[in-house]
């Protein structure tokens, strides 16, 4: 296994030892952190001492490596790399973390074998030595864009090899980091690899101070469509027979009363049409269904058990891990954040599962992906409600049409795996057994 064949980063700037001085000032303060973010439903209860570095589970023998991946999208996209770890010879145990209740909770259903995870510690240097005295992992995965300096440098002092999966840099994040090169240097040179997810991501990291850059492509690409549980899936469609369904998944604030704007447009020309919003925060919900109902659209509430009867115009559903059921209801998905300047959501998941996609403006974190549906006829961009209207109203009065986007969307999706394979590949000398 590698130790770190790149040589050690120069002492941090100045302004990584203001930030470390800062978050030690600060650390009496966590356990009130902690509490209001309980509060709003952001930790669990039970397990916020993990977030202070204190293991609530045992730790087993032999090598393990510690992968981690900030909220829910990065652990969905590694959970197949973790399963192939899980393989390696000699065998591994992988710790993984993430900081939201969502991650946890997918993991808690989907968790590969030989796999145990907890919640980040802050990036507290105390709390830091603690979580690491415990674990004492032998060779480090951090997934996209996790750039903490207090861990980073935690892991450099102890001579871990410390390998940034699937990396991604967006042209926007670029320039931002642009106006502090030193410290985005001394934090990209303290990796002994980047794998960067395309060419242009391989470019900023590079050009930031990145020593070692090699592309292995997007592991979302890679990821499994989402299951759906066959008696729920079949009593949704019971419930909706033949009506036309537009799905409008993972919404974001300002979002929602845009697409009931549009259902409540294309309602007279669309016969029938049922409206699914899948908020990508649950808790929403109720929200949500109260703005609908106060524009006169009849809603419906996934998370009271209800199923859409015919006179649901807006079904929103606000539970969690269905979206794979919702994305089998229909060849038409909006996918949101997109609206509003969030960035936007991955679209890989219902384009694997045969819907076009349709999307706002404001698509920088996936903005490669988004480039790539666009050009070969599976995704489009909508602008405007007005936009959003004339685009959902074409595809959905038009098979064809509908049809002939969504296999674009698949066969795009589709023509993009092999990156976890390539990742592997990249990552054997790092790991236990392996010889750099």
């Amino acid at each position: 296994m590698a130790s770190h064949p790149n040589p050690p980063p120069s002492d941090p700037p100045l302004s990584l030892a203001v930030y470390r001085a800062l978050i030690q000032a600060a650390a009496p303060f966590a356990g009130m952190l902690l509490a209001l973010r309980r509060k709003r439903g952001k930790e669990q209860g039970e397990r916020l001492c993990e977030r202070r570095g204190i293991a609530t589970c045992r730790r087993e023998s032999g090598p393990l490596i510690w992968v981690h991946g900030a909220s829910l999208g990065e652990t969905l996209s590694i959970l197949p790399l973790i399963e192939a770890l899980s393989d390696c010879r000699p065998p591994v145990s992988v710790l993984l973390t993430s900081g939201t209740v969502s991650s946890a909770e997918l993991v808690r259903d989907r968790a590969p074998r030989h796999m145990v995870h907890q919640f980040v510690p802050l990036d507290v240097p105390a709390f830091l030595e603690r979580f690491l005295d415990f674990w004492r992992p032998n060779a480090v995965l951090f997934v996209e864009s996790e750039l903490w300096p207090n861990t980073i440098s935690a892991l450099k002092k102890r001579g871990l090899a410390t390998v940034l999966v699937n990396a991604r840099m967006s042209a926007r994040s670029s320039r931002r980091w642009r106006r502090a090169p030193a410290t985005i240097r001394w934090l990209l040179e303290s990796f002994d690899l980047c794998l960067a997810q395309s060419q242009d991501d391989a470019g900023r990291l590079t050009a930031l101070g990145a020593p070692a850059v090699h592309v292995t492509g997007n592991l979302k690409f890679d990821v499994p469509a989402p299951p759906a549980e066959p008696q729920a899936l079949a009593a949704l469609r019971e419930a909706i027979g033949g009506r036309p369904v537009l799905v409008a998944a993972s919404t974001h604030p300002g979002e929602d009363g845009l697409i009931a704007e549009a259902h409540r447009a294309l309602a007279p020309a669309v016969s029938g049409l049922l409206t699914i919003v899948a908020p990508r925060h649950p808790e929403r919900g109720p929200a949500i269904a109260a703005e609908i109902a106060g524009m006169g659209i009849t809603v419906r509430l996934r998370s009271r058990g209800g199923l859409p009867d015919a006179d649901t115009g807006v079904y929103v559903a606000d539970t969690f891990g269905e979206l794979g059921l919702l994305y089998r209801l229909s060849e038409v998905v909006f996918v949101g954040g997109s609206l509003v300047p969030h960035g936007g959501q991955n679209p890989i998941e219902p384009a694997k599962l045969g819907a076009g996609i349709l999307h706002g403006p404001h698509i920088f974190n996936f903005a490669g992906i988004y480039g790539l549906l666009d050009a070969e006829g599976g995704g489009r961009e909508v602008a405007s409600l007005a936009g959003l209207v004339e685009a959902a109203g074409g595809l959905l009065g038009d098979a064809a049409a509908r049809h002939f986007m969504a296999e674009r969307a698949r066969r795009t999706v589709e023509a993009r795996s092999g990156a976890l394979e390539r990742t592997l590949a990249a990552l054997r000398p790092y790991l236990p057994g392996g010889d750099a």
